[in-house]
């Protein structure tokens, strides 16, 4: 019996935007906040930001305050320094290998920028971040945050410079560190050239693997920088081959059935869901920041 799990479709990331004054990025993943035909969901969008170099600065720049509700923002930093506050009272700083799992749930406001250290000498930033959606069940919740340092990541070597890093979920029997509302598997991968893995997901998940750099043979399939390969829903198994020195994230998890109604920063089930979201941003109702 074949138990791989082909890839359907190669989406090539868009071309790079800005988000706020300092985050140039790609959108990786295709359009997750339609109801229908989504292959992602329980995710809802990636973006990447490639290694670029900022130069010094008077002031941090990045994204100022804004709102968001309804789902999860999963920050991924590789290179740079930046920093976090949030309507919850939470502020903190990520550097390389930290991740912020940030739970919007039933509203926050939060800002993310470089920090005032980081931005006073310049230097390289690389970083990632992706939504994930949360069921109807949890989308009112309290906000919350994990702030996950790269120590707390847990490390399976692939090779002497290859690795895992399970950030959520499971690999090969080594579990991630974050804790989640759904069954999700986030998986940063670092391969040398010619390291392979081999790992298997369930059947019913939607699977995409996004590469950074490098290249990779999935299942057969050459996926090339900056492109995302999606997969079929029938087998379980992939195997991942580096063709070059490649960095990438392997993510699976269990598709949340349910209507999605986004608009902006909020991802709802209805519309009368994010007209409620937006009364309660404009009557202050998520908070400030402290």
């Amino acid at each position: 019996m074949n138990t791989k799990k082909h890839v359907s479709q190669i989406v090539i990331a868009a071309a790079p935007h800005m988000v706020g004054d300092g985050f140039r990025v790609q959108s990786t993943l295709p359009g997750g906040t339609r109801s229908e035909n989504n292959v992602i969901s329980p995710f809802i969008m990636m973006d990447y930001a490639a290694p670029n170099y900022i130069p010094p600065s008077p002031r941090p720049r990045g994204v100022g305050e804004h709102p968001h509700k309804g789902f999860e923002t999963v920050t991924i930093v590789y290179q740079g320094e930046l920093e976090h506050r949030d309507s919850t009272g939470s502020h903190g700083f990520l550097y390389p290998g930290d991740v912020q799992w940030m739970t919007a749930a039933g509203g926050i406001l939060h800002e993310e920028k470089y920090s005032e250290a980081f931005t006073k000498t310049g230097g390289k930033v690389e970083f990632a971040q992706l939504w994930v959606n949360l069921p109807k069940a949890f989308k009112q919740n309290p906000p919350a945050y994990q702030n996950l340092t790269k120590a707390d990541i847990p490390v399976v070597k692939v090779s002497e410079e290859g690795y895992v890093r399970v950030i959520a979920g499971a690999y090969n029997g080594t579990k991630g560190a974050a804790t989640t509302f759904s069954p999700v598997n986030v998986l940063d991968v670092r391969l040398k050239k010619d390291d392979s893995i081999t790992f298997s997901v369930a059947e019913h998940f939607n699977t995409v693997a996004v590469v950074f750099q490098g290249e990779a043979d999935i299942n057969g399939q050459p996926v090339k920088a900056v492109e995302t390969a999606l997969f079929e829903k029938n087998g379980t198994d992939i195997t991942i081959t580096a063709l070059k020195d490649t960095a990438m994230v392997v993510l699976s998890g269990e598709p949340i059935d349910e209507p999605i109604f986004a608009y902006g920063p909020f991802v709802m089930n209805t519309e009368e869901d994010i007209r409620v979201a937006i009364d309660e941003y404009n009557t202050g109702k998520m908070g400030e920041l402290r």
